[in-house]
């Protein structure tokens, strides 16, 4: 019997990451980097934001946006570092760092979304 390998949940968090990155990143940049500022769309006013926020699926939606993409960046800068700088011998330590650096950024993440 073949020896089942424990990196499933880090490349499952790595593909959704890379869905999330892919396909919602460059929407958010295009209407908040180059629409909105253009003004080719009447800009939404502070205080519908700040509705918008409140909303518990936005919030929801948020911290997987961020949660999902800063996991994505953790397991990317891992092996890139990795298979870069040839320190195969350092993997567990290179996994502590860049997932811990993506799990201080998701706790991160949580204090502003319930702070506001």
């Amino acid at each position: 019997m073949a020896k089942r390998s424990s990196e499933s949940l880090p490349w499952s968090l790595f593909g959704a990451g890379g869905f999330v990155v892919a396909f919602l990143f460059p929407v958010h940049i295009l209407l908040l980097g180059i629409i909105i500022p253009l003004g080719w769309v009447a800009a939404p006013s502070h205080a519908a934001l700040l509705g918008l926020l409140h909303n518990p699926l936005t919030r929801i939606y948020l911290f997987g946006f961020c949660a999902l993409g800063l996991l994505h960046a953790g397991h990317r800068l891992r092996f890139t570092v990795s298979d870069m700088f040839r320190l195969k011998h350092l993997d567990t330590l290179l996994g502590v760092l860049a997932y811990g650096a993506a799990l201080a950024g998701i706790v991160v993440t949580i204090v502003l979304l319930i702070s506001v």
